[in-house]
């Protein structure tokens, strides 16, 4: 639809021509005194006229166009249901987890280090689009929040309650935490959902492994401790079952991290979280095509007095060219 910052674009750009056809004829007459001998502008300096016209009709619909569109009120952005992401934590909360064997120094505690991974986690993606659930995993599976938008109410459980005192004492069961994260997940939007789970490691059965929904759409296995120097605990020696976490991983089609060291990769989190939206070009809306046509014009013409004066022409009347002197 032609509206009238259109019609005004069209009616300036017409007497900009006519205005710059006049221009030339008048230039045409000093042209000598002007450009030297040649009579010429540089090739460049020739298309000004049609430059000039078309900056000075984009700035007038640039100007009318904000001039009749209501302004833009910035507020944040309400996120659908069906673009909700959701993240869902399987914590080992086993006794090894105290063991002070993780970081970079080794003198961490495995259960610090899963704290300082989701810290940088959380920081690194966008908590508006995220909703968070978290499971300890030990003797049992318990939920300990389910979809929460509130990133400190899953921080504050990560960061050293002992969890392990509501489990029995026994053996770690890593697949109780990833059947519940698979029950609590069966009703959410397909491909919506990523599994983190976080663990020195388990026994893993040769059967029996749980099916993730069709909502599961990554799985993330991060290993904690040291992966090489074991701990005795109870008389047994633990140490991140590197390989062990590596096969679960592979059983369900996820993606394996050494967290021990190491925060996890930037190029995982996007991976991991990534959203499929609308190309920034489409999000764009008549305002913001004012602003570039107004943007863009008034540069145009504030540098092109200033480059026709120093580049349109090479002829310097009065200044012989370089290397000859006036006997």
């Amino acid at each position: 639809m032609v509206g009238i910052p259109e019609i005004v674009f069209f009616v300036v750009l017409v007497i900009a021509l006519g205005t710059e056809w006049l221009h030339s004829a008048r230039i045409a007459r000093i042209s000598q005194l002007a450009f030297g001998p040649s009579g010429k502008p540089a090739l460049w300096a020739r298309a000004t006229p049609f430059a000039r016209c078309i900056a000075l009709a984009g700035a007038a619909w640039g100007l009318l166009t904000l001039l009749e569109i209501n302004p833009k009120v910035y507020k944040a952005k309400a996120v659908e249901e069906s673009d909700m992401q959701h993240v869902v934590i399987v914590l080992d909360v086993s006794p090894s987890m105290k063991i002070e064997d993780a970081g970079s120094s080794g003198s961490i505690s495995r259960r610090r280090q899963a704290f300082n991974l989701m810290e940088s986690f959380f920081k690194r993606v966008s908590m508006e689009q995220m909703r968070l659930s978290l499971i300890a995993v030990y003797n049992g599976a318990k939920p300990v929040v389910v979809d929460t938008r509130d990133a400190d109410v899953v921080r504050n459980f990560l960061d050293g309650v002992d969890m392990y005192t509501a489990f029995e004492s026994g053996k770690t069961h890593l697949f109780d935490g990833l059947e519940l994260a698979a029950e609590i997940s069966g009703d959410w939007q397909r491909e919506s959902t990523t599994v983190i789970l976080l663990s020195d490691g388990d026994t893993v059965p040769s059967k029996g492994m749980p099916k993730m929904p069709k909502s599961v759409k990554h799985i993330l296995v991060v290993g904690i401790g040291n992966p090489v120097t074991g701990t005795f605990l109870d008389g047994k020696n633990s140490k991140q079952d590197s390989s062990t976490l590596r096969q679960i991983a592979l059983r369900l089609g996820g993606q394996y991290h050494n967290g021990n060291e190491k925060n996890l990769p930037g190029e995982t989190i996007g991976y991991l979280t990534a959203v499929d939206n609308e190309s920034p070009f489409k999000r764009l809306t008549r305002r913001e095509y004012a602003l570039a046509a107004l943007g863009i014009s008034a540069m145009i013409l504030a540098l092109l007095p200033v480059m026709l004066t120093r580049f349109g022409t090479r002829w310097r009347p009065g200044i012989p060219p370089a290397g000859k002197h006036s006997q």
